[in-house]
């Protein structure tokens, strides 16, 4: 066995190889500049999807929660009677359309570019918004469900002596769910500083601002605070929507007997709006528990994983995105409602252009 050569001599007679014969010398500079164009290639691709994604879910997103929010608030204003469903749903679309503007919308900023776009204040508003809106997305989630559930019940049962009177007596529960996201959430004011001063601590997922971890006591106050919110609201959502699926089984049964009896049977209105509902508790339980299982992946995860931080990012805006389309798709209504809207609108614009056209014509006259 002859030792093996040092450093020096290897890269001599490398060189030497390569001089005498420059063709295995080009193969592996092209085959080195055919990679490096193709993962360029690749990034180049992953970045325009990243671009497109984020700009086609914040705008479709705040376009479908205004849309769902003016359409409630106009059933609301026409009718002498507003349903507490209503109400919710129009603070639930509110709370998405905060959610999209304060995380979707500097998220396409940052895509398209521009970074560190936002200050130290800016930075703190941003994330403090989109952390209560979240909070308050759940708990308008769960509230939604909950009602609902009461509404539906049967008369003879004792859930029905919960049912909100009037739908002024949920602006309670608002108050309450602003307080207690406003609160639990104080401490990020502290904890969230912007990218322009060079500070080397942990990233949120923003890239435009630094999350510098709490003390222990803080800690210890706001995370079990969370997790018992959390805990509380989806155990609620999860009983009254069992409680639900449970009455639309009984209300099928009751429908095949009737149907077999060979009697019409229309669906009354308030179970329509259960099963949209039911749709919106589990789209929002698919996307809630989808990001925490890519946060806990991330989390326990040594390697960098940014392409499973895109997907993740995109996770925390699907059901501010997805949820008022699941509602205009359900409720039927919704497009007749604008229906009805425009063309009460069309006839107060011909109305103001027909008056507008006979007092020209009368002081022309005058003339």
């Amino acid at each position: 066995m002859h030792p093996p050569l040092p450093l020096e001599h290897q890269k001599m007679l490398s060189c030497k190889m390569c001089c005498s014969d420059p063709c295995p010398a080009l193969l592996i500079l092209s085959l080195k500049c055919i990679c490096i164009l193709h993962t360029r290639k690749e990034e180049m691709i992953l970045k325009l999807i990243k671009k497109i994604l984020f700009l086609f879910m914040t705008v479709l997103g705040i376009m479908g929660n205004m849309s769902v929010s003016v359409n409630y608030m106009f059933s609301c204003w026409g009718s002498p009677e507003k349903k507490p469903v209503h109400l919710i749903l129009i603070h639930l679309a509110f709370t998405n359309t905060v959610i999209l503007l304060a995380k979707g919308l500097p998220k396409t900023i940052v895509a398209f570019g521009l970074r560190n776009f936002l200050d130290d204040s800016g930075c703190k508003i941003i994330v403090y918004l989109e952390r209560v809106a979240h909070g308050l997305s759940l708990c308008a989630s769960s509230l939604l469900t909950v009602v609902q559930a009461i509404i539906i019940s049967p008369r003879a049962s004792g859930w029905r002596m919960l049912r909100p009177k009037s739908a002024w007596h949920i602006l309670p529960f608002f108050l309450f769910f602003w307080l207690f996201s406003a609160l639990i959430n104080m401490n990020l004011i502290n904890s969230i500083t912007s990218t322009r001063l060079n500070i080397s601590q942990f990233k949120t997922d923003s890239n435009n601002c630094y999350f510098m971890l709490p003390s222990q006591k803080i800690k210890g106050i706001v995370l079990p605070l969370m997790v018992l919110r959390d805990a509380v609201f989806q155990g609620a959502m999860g009983g009254a929507s069992g409680y639900m699926v449970f009455l639309l089984y009984k209300h099928h049964q009751h429908v095949l007997y009737l149907q077999n009896s060979k009697l019409l049977y229309r669906t009354p209105p308030e179970l329509r709006a259960a099963q949209s509902v039911l749709l919106l508790m589990f789209c929002f339980v698919f996307f809630y528990w989808t990001d925490c299982a890519f946060s806990l992946i991330l989390s326990l995860s040594s390697k960098d994983n940014t392409l499973m931080v895109n997907p993740r990012e995109l996770l925390t805006l699907g059901y501010a995105t997805f949820s008022p389309l699941v509602l205009i798709h359900r409720d039927g209504l919704l497009v007749e409602r604008w229906h009805v809207q425009w063309e009460k609108l069309r006839k107060c614009l011909l109305f103001i252009c027909s008056t507008r056209k006979k007092k020209l014509s009368v002081l022309q006259y005058c003339g």
